[in-house]
């Protein structure tokens, strides 16, 4: 399974087929136009150049990363997410990102804007700061009953632990986590 990167690679590698036009002939289309908001990009592409929504959406997005400057880094993402008033648990945040790396040379800390994404071969699990005094470990554990601590949880992941300290951060949730790693 390729990596959300190289897929990213592959559609810019086969855009000029895809759509008739490279990514940079794409950024040079909008620049003219003077668009800078997604919708009006988007609008602009599928509209009256007949891209698809997938094609037009990696487009927008990546021009209006190059126009900001570049995609933000990781440790940028990590500053603005601790920000306000999730900053009291960066902390714990750190301490399971941590124990995530400790499980193998192969895992990934892949910061996005709204959480981190733990991956190997592919994600598997998630780390959320939901509120000023929780974080929510999202673990995929397929076939695994919710129970306790370790509840149900639609979307991304199957499960989820609500933590609010290190402490919560114990052996049997350590155990659920190197499980999901073992799965992935």
């Amino acid at each position: 399974m390729s990596t959300p990167e190289e897929q990213l690679q592959s559609m810019v590698k086969n855009m000029p087929e895809k759509t008739g036009k490279s990514l940079e002939q794409w950024f040079a289309l909008i620049k003219s136009k003077g668009f800078e908001a997604h919708g009006e990009i988007i609008k602009l592409l599928k509209g009256e150049h007949g891209v698809s929504h997938g094609f037009a959406n990696t487009i927008a997005i990546m021009y209006r990363q190059q126009a900001a400057g570049g995609p933000s880094s990781d440790s940028e993402l990590e500053a603005a997410y601790f920000s306000g008033a999730k900053a009291a648990m960066q902390p714990l945040y750190a301490h399971i990102a941590k124990a995530a790396k400790a499980l193998g040379t192969d895992v990934e800390l892949a910061p996005k804007k709204t959480y981190l994404s733990l991956r190997r071969k592919k994600q598997f699990g998630i780390v959320q700061v939901s509120s000023k005094d929780r974080v929510d470990l999202g673990l995929i554990l397929k076939g695994v009953p919710a129970s306790g601590r370790l509840e149900a949880w639609d979307g991304m992941c199957t499960h989820r632990v609500r933590l609010s300290n290190a402490k919560e951060f114990d052996k049997q949730v350590k155990d659920w986590l190197k499980q999901a790693y073992g799965e992935a």
